[in-house]
């Protein structure tokens, strides 16, 4: 059962690179081990953090955006993730107060933090500084009343010398420590291009790695003392109720004998980048999902009548995709009889002839390749003509995050009409395909799970 006063912590940081996510899953798990249920969220677009979330957990990952969704929708999101939680811990993203570009605090997580009114707990990388992290910590629990910090864990604490001036000098700056985690490598998690390397592609290697974070965090944090913090976070505001996928769905009442349609998700570690909300819309509109592996299927499931082709990482497994020929024809001939067909980013280069030289699924008279060019970015677009996800004109916010390029662009009929950072149109919409660089979270405009689903039927 969900109620509005789930306990809650958000775990924030001044910058980038502080080490919100090894505290953030670390906690988590640690939380785990005691036995309680634990909810976990990010907040913003991020889809590789939620996937070290839910190793943690044993639950989905689920984000948390303002901008994408809507400040509205982040108290209903947030009391849909947390249902039978007993506590949740949401990890933020860049800086506290770092929301998006020209925008104040949307989406920031002390924004999000204020709309889920939960304490914050502040990691601060104490690595080069001693006395000085009570001006940093005073600055930033001081500069918007709104947001509580209740808290600060030091990271990369040096020696027990080091811990011992650090916590000196936060005595006066009224913020409590509520831990000091030493370095450890073995905590470390690998980057590449876009960010930390996916769960699925880490296997044994992340599951040890969670495992670090949780010993970590267990051994270096008052636990007791963050689960009574999560506690103190009362009520969210006021007529908040969990978002629910069938009440956002609207789903029509099913005729009698209607089957459900199949609808094929890509899935596997070339494709990792989806909201856990986008397979639930399409099941609550009358779906049956069924998850698939590009890399390792040679087959659509049976009777898939649509195809869902999110984020991930295509450029990395390229050979492999494009190794697999069956799969690719299969998709093409899918495509080809107009059934309906969303891909996003990643999706979009595997739809088209060739990736960095490698043959792709030839959907699209159109070919990727890696740049050194990192494209990122909110977005607000507006649907140019109508698809099998959108009516003309249909608004949506989406989020940019890459380092390919599609040529062209668009196609004779573009799926986007972009603003932000520059007036462009974007994306392919042809036959029953729509193609696109933009994540958007359908949460925010559940229709298009529900058009998409209603195409399947009819196609």
């Amino acid at each position: 059962m969900v109620t509005s006063s789930v306990p809650r912590l958000v775990i924030a940081a001044p910058s980038s690179g502080s080490g919100k996510t090894t505290v953030a899953t670390g906690l988590m798990a640690a939380f785990a081990a005691r036995g309680l249920a634990v909810s976990p969220h990010k907040v913003g677009p991020d889809y590789i953090d939620p996937g070290y979330h839910a190793l943690a957990t044993g639950r989905v990952g689920r984000n948390l955006d303002a901008y994408l969704c809507g400040p509205e929708l982040v108290a209903p999101l947030f009391l849909h993730g947390a249902r039978g939680c007993d506590i949740a811990v949401v990890e933020g993203v860049m800086g506290l107060y770092d929301g998006a570009a020209g925008e104040g605090e949307l989406a920031s997580t002390a924004h999000v933090a204020k709309l889920l009114r939960a304490p914050v707990v502040l990691v601060v990388d104490a690595s080069s500084q001693s006395r000085s992290v009570a001006a940093l910590v005073h600055g930033f629990a001081s500069w918007d009343p709104q947001v509580r910090v209740g808290g600060v864990i030091l990271n990369k604490v040096a020696s027990d010398r080091h811990e011992e001036l650090l916590r000196e000098a936060l005595d006066s700056a009224g913020v409590p420590v509520l831990g000091a985690l030493r370095r450890a490598g073995q905590v470390s998690t690998p980057s590449r291009h876009l960010g930390l390397v996916p769960v699925a592609e880490r296997g044994a290697a992340a599951v040890e790695a969670v495992a670090a974070m949780a010993v970590q965090v267990g051994q270096g944090c008052d636990l007791d003392a963050l689960e009574a913090l999560a506690r103190s976070a009362g009520a969210l505001p006021g007529g908040s109720a969990p978002w629910t996928p069938a009440s956002a769905a609207h789903r029509p009442r099913p005729s009698a004998g209607r089957r459900a349609p199949v609808v094929a998700v890509a899935g596997g570690s070339a494709f990792t980048f989806s909201y856990a909300e986008h397979t639930e819309l399409l099941t609550a509109a009358g779906a049956e999902v069924v998850t698939f592996d590009p890399l390792r299927d040679e087959q659509l499931p049976d009777g898939a009548a649509g195809l869902v082709i999110g984020g991930g990482f295509p450029e990395v497994h390229a050979a492999e995709l494009s190794a697999n020929e069956p799969l690719r024809k299969a998709i093409a001939e899918l495509a080809l009889s107009g059934a309906p067909v969303a891909a996003e980013c990643a999706g979009l280069l595997y739809l088209c002839r060739e990736l960095d030289g490698q043959p792709m699924c030839g959907v699209l008279d159109a070919t990727a390749r890696m740049t050194e060019r990192l494209t990122l970015g909110y977005r607000d677009a507006v649907a140019v003509g109508d698809s099998v996800l959108a009516a003309a004109g249909t608004r949506m916010r989406g989020h940019e995050f890459h380092r390919t390029v599609v040529e062209p662009g668009a196609g004779a009929a573009p799926a986007w009409g972009v603003r932000a950072p520059v007036r462009r149109v974007e994306g392919f919409v042809q036959h029953g395909v729509h193609a696109s660089y933009l994540h958007a979270h359908w949460a925010s405009e559940p229709g298009v799970a529900r058009r998409f689903v209603e195409r399947c039927r009819t196609s």
